[in-house]
């Protein structure tokens, strides 16, 4: 049984992305690997066969990948948009926050998706919940005042806004 340390938030669709790479790497990966495991044993002597290694290689990567989505998705709680709610900062919300930095005069509007780590994404504006900024925007409402220590010191920051996460 899941406890609820090891449950991963994530949205339905990152879900149906996962059960999709899985599907493909078990039912063609796996088959496309063992076709290039075949043909390199086929060249003979396989302690000076690079091709058989590379292959193996590859297999045990995708062996890896496919045990690390097993566990991802054992593990995973599918965001349930309607319990979403914009009174405060949760996974799921999109926030607008001004921040300023460290050693810097001017002040910054953001805004962030808050997602699960699987999701990440900075250059798309999506900050895992796990994130400095992200866990200390969790459980904020707007008007709130905070201060987020980061690697580059204290940012201070206030929630402007809260909206629902379109998962559409």
């Amino acid at each position: 049984m899941n406890s609820a340390k090891d449950e991963q938030l994530i949205s339905k669709n990152k879900l149906i992305e996962y059960e999709k790479e899985l599907e493909y790497l078990k039912s063609t990966r796996r088959k496309e690997i063992a076709e290039t495991i075949k043909e390199a044993r086929s060249h003979g002597d396989l302690s000076e066969n690079s091709e058989y290694d590379e292959a193996k290689n590859t297999q045990a990567m995708v062996e890896a990948r496919i045990s690390e989505i097993e566990k991802m998705l054992q593990n995973a709680k599918v965001i349930d948009e309607d319990e979403l709610t914009t009174d405060k900062v949760s996974i799921g919300c999109v926030v607008t926050a001004v921040f300023k930095y460290p050693e810097e005069s001017e002040r910054d509007t953001e805004t962030y998706s808050i997602v699960s780590s699987s999701e990440a994404d900075i250059d798309s504006g999506k900050i895992s919940n796990e994130s400095p900024v992200g866990k200390a925007l969790i459980g904020h409402k707007v008007g709130d005042k905070l201060s987020i220590e980061v690697g580059g010191g204290i940012i201070d920051c206030e929630v402007l806004s809260i909206e629902k996460q379109s998962f559409s």
